[in-house]
C-alpha cells in the first residue's frame, strides 16, 4: 500500500487506533483523526512504521468543521482509503433518551461518513481508485435495550454502503462494511466492571458470562483482526469486494 493515503476517523486509540496501525504496517500512509488531534498517536506510527502520518482535529459533528478538514487534506492529494470509524454512544430507554444526545449520535455515527464519502469521491473517481470502508456493528442487524441511538445508526451505515458501492461499481471504488461482535473497548470495559460491582463478583468471571451471553467464541473480537480485514478489502485482494457487510463477531450472528 506504499503511496496510498488512509484517513482513519476516531484513531486516538481504541479501534481506529489499532486499524491505522495495520494500514501502517502494510505501508500506507496515515491520517489519524479525532475531536482532540492525536498527535501523540501519530508520533507512534511514525517512529515504528515509517511512514508519514498526519494528525488532524475536526469535530464531526459540524458539517462546516469536515467540509475545512477535508479541504486541506485534499489540497495535499487524494484520500485513497477512507475508514469511518468514529462513533459516540449512550446508553437510556428511549422515553429518556435526551434529544440532543440523539442529534449528536445521528450527526457523528451517520452524517459524518456521508459527509466524507462525499467529499473523498470526486479525488478517488480521478484516480479510478479507493475504499471506502464503515465501521457497522452486530447491533446493525439486531437489536438491544437502552441504546437507540446507536442501533438505529449501525443499521443506517449499512444502507449507507449498499447505496455507495451501486454507485461507484463501476469506478474502481469499493465501499464495504465490517460488523465486529463485542471488543475489548474502554466503553465495554467499563460496562463490565459495573456489571461485576453490582452483582458482586470478580471482573474475570463477569467478563466470561458477558462474552458467553454473545459470542459463542467467549472471547473478544481482536481488534487486530478487524485491522486486518481493512487491509485485506484494502489490497487488490479486495477489488471485487463492493457492498457487502462482513462479520468479524466470533460466531454470533450464526448463533
Amino acid at each position: 500500500m506504499k503511496g496510498k493515503r488512509a484517513l482513519v476517523t476516531g484513531a486516538t486509540a481504541g479501534l481506529g487506533f489499532a486499524v491505522a496501525e495495520s494500514l501502517a504496517g502494510a505501508g500506507a500512509n496515515i491520517i489519524l483523526q479525532d475531536l482532540v488531534e492525536p498527535r501523540e498517536a501519530a508520533d507512534q506510527l511514525r517512529s515504528r512504521f515509517g511512514v508519514e502520518v498526519t494528525s488532524v482535529a475536526a469535530d464531526l459533528s459540524r458539517p462546516e468543521s469536515i467540509e475545512i478538514v477535508m479541504a486541506n487534506l485534499l489540497g495535499l492529494g487524494a484520500v485513497d482509503i477512507l475508514v469511518n470509524n468514529a462513533v459516540v454512544r449512550h446508553f437510556a430507554p428511549v422515553e429518556d433518551f435526551a434529544p440532543e444526545r440523539w442529534d449528536e449520535a445521528l450527526a457523528v455515527n451517520l452524517s459524518a461518513p456521508f459527509h466524507l464519502i462525499r467529499l473523498a469521491l470526486p479525488a478517488m473517481k480521478k484516480r479510478n481508485w479507493g475504499r471506502i470502508i464503515n465501521m457497522a456493528s452486530i447491533y446493525s442487524t439486531r437489536a438491544i435495550a437502552d441504546r437507540i441511538d446507536y442501533v438505529t445508526t449501525k443499521t443506517g451505515i449499512l444502507g449507507m454502503t449498499r447505496a455507495v458501492a451501486v454507485e461507484t461499481a463501476t469506478s474502481g471504488i469499493t465501499c464495504n462494511a465490517i460488523s465486529p461482535g463485542t471488543l475489548p473497548t474502554p466503553a465495554i470495559q467499563r460496562k463490565i466492571a459495573s456489571i461485576a460491582a453490582a452483582e458482586g463478583r470478580g471482573v474475570d468471571k463477569t467478563t466470561s458470562n458477558y462474552l458467553a451471553a454473545r459470542q459463542p467464541s467467549g472471547r473478544f473480537i481482536g481488534m487486530e483482526s478487524v485491522g486486518a480485514m481493512v487491509v485485506f478489502l484494502s489490497s487488490p485482494a479486495g477489488q471485487d469486494i463492493t457492498g457487502a457487510t462482513l462479520p468479524i463477531d466470533g460466531g454470533w450472528a450464526a448463533a
